[in-house]
């Protein structure tokens, strides 16, 4: 993945939710109750995926109302069991997913959903996905793009039979 979407302050990712408000955010997947499930922008584990709220004044789940922490909490377990469920059937090798609501990088509220493989390296596979190598994150091998469509296709429709 190149950064040089970072010095341009018109590209999407500057506002991830503004540009999936606006129909712009090309990962969105599927618009759910309560925010966006989008497929991650880096793919080392197939199948990375990301809840973001539908509302962009929000930066942690305590600011939204009982009621729309369940719905956020609902669509997180409804995105999760896609990804397991895709991730399963298109690689035996798939173990678990890991659901992580951070918060430390972007000031947005949003969850992370990591598939997590047998084919890991021992020395990663038990631990957070966040010990993998940095160029993981930069690779341009990794970088969302066109390979991925069938995964993406295989997401939303999973999305939509739950």
């Amino acid at each position: 993945m190149t950064e040089d979407w970072r010095d341009d302050r018109t590209d999407w990712r500057h506002d991830r939710i503004g540009a999936a408000l606006r129909g712009e955010n090309p990962t969105v997947l599927r618009r759910l109750s309560a925010g966006f499930a989008v497929i991650g922008d880096v793919q080392f584990l197939p199948g990375y995926a990301v809840l973001l709220t539908d509302r962009p004044e929000v930066q942690r789940l305590s600011e939204l109302t009982r009621p729309q922490r369940t719905a956020f909490l609902a669509d997180l377990d409804r995105l999760g069991e896609a990804v397991e469920r895709v991730c399963r059937r298109l690689d035996p090798a798939f173990r678990r997913v890991n659901l992580e609501i951070l918060g430390n990088t972007d000031g947005f509220l949003h969850a992370h959903i990591w598939p997590r493989y047998a084919w890991e390296p021992a020395e990663l596979v038990g631990g957070p996905v966040w010990f993998h190598p940095r160029t993981h994150w930069t690779a341009p091998e990794h970088a969302l793009g066109p390979r991925h469509d069938p995964l993406r296709r295989a997401l939303g429709e999973e999305l939509d039979r739950l």
